[in-house]
């Protein structure tokens, strides 16, 4: 029998049936650690891999649920199973992604969770905390804003190139050359699988998310709002999540340094420090709610 050390990884997967507008979705997530459940939503055209470290980072895992799922068409997770979906355009809309999130939140039982997406989940975060601050106990804009335009193009997807490495080697520059090359061609890598729903998300990220005249409807003291954006991010930049923040009652903004738009999966241990930060804040200004 072999002596070699377990290296098991403590994270499971399951598999969820959900309903959303009349609409049946099989939904897969990962999932370790207990406590107070904290979801998170991937990037546009990625899959729920890129929350790898923080699902086996004990320091968070002892006292939270960490949830990290792959929304309709990504990773692990196929496209709607009750309709002829192969028949329309995918593009990602602010009511449709709302109601996936809030489906599978209930779907799982999920008590006053808190939220946390990245790029066009960051936007989904201000999205929720508009629409359902009663849902969530608080939302974690990562490399989000009220507006995002500029990059739903056509050339994501092209006949006349790779579809896979556009995508994926069009984002490369988003990450900051401090981060590892294990793990920025990690995400590469990431990007690579994702390139036939890279497009219609970032519909919804530069095209339907635009909240410029909502924010000040967003309550930060209902649902606190901590928002994250590293300072190599040029699609979203710092500048942007700090206005955005400075619009919302009660809301908080961290620039943080040496990293860009992938941080926690570009380079986790640079990125774990500041979500510690806005956890710690959250458990602050929510006390036992």
């Amino acid at each position: 029998m072999s002596t070699t050390p377990s290296r098991i990884s403590p994270v499971t997967g399951h598999y969820v049936t959900i309903d959303v507008e009349g609409i049946e979705y099989k939904v897969f997530y990962l999932e370790h650690g207990e406590g107070q459940p904290l979801v998170c939503q991937h990037t546009a055209g990625a899959h729920n891999h890129q929350w790898r470290d923080l699902l086996e980072d004990e320091e968070i895992t002892s006292n939270y649920r960490v949830i990290a799922y792959d929304l309709a068409r990504h990773g692990k997770s196929d496209p709607p199973r009750n309709t002829e979906w192969w028949k329309e355009e995918y593009k990602l809309t602010a009511n449709h992604y709302v109601a996936f999130i809030t489906a599978f939140c209930d779907a799982l039982g999920l008590d006053d969770p808190i939220f946390m997406g990245s790029s066009f989940g960051g936007n989904v975060a201000l999205q929720l905390a508009l629409h359902h601050p009663d849902r969530f106990k608080a939302v974690i804009p990562v490399e989000g804003a009220d507006h995002s335009p500029g990059f739903y193009l056509d050339w994501w997807q092209h006949p006349h190139a790779n579809a896979a490495q556009v995508c994926a080697s069009g984002v490369w520059d988003l990450m900051a050359p401090q981060s590892p090359d294990k793990d920025r061609w990690a995400t590469w890598f990431y990007y690579s699988q994702g390139s036939e729903s890279f497009k219609g998300d970032l519909h919804f990220y530069s095209v339907d998310h635009d909240l410029r005249d909502r924010l000040g409807d967003i309550d930060g003291e209902q649902c606190p709002v901590i928002m994250l954006t590293g300072d190599y991010d040029y699609l979203t930049t710092p500048e942007d999540g700090e206005r955005t923040a400075k619009q919302i009652r009660g809301a908080e903004f961290v620039e943080m340094k040496d990293i860009g738009h992938f941080p926690m999966s570009e380079n986790y241990p640079r990125f774990a420090p500041y979500l510690k930060h806005a956890l710690r804040r959250i458990a602050e200004l929510t006390g036992d709610r």
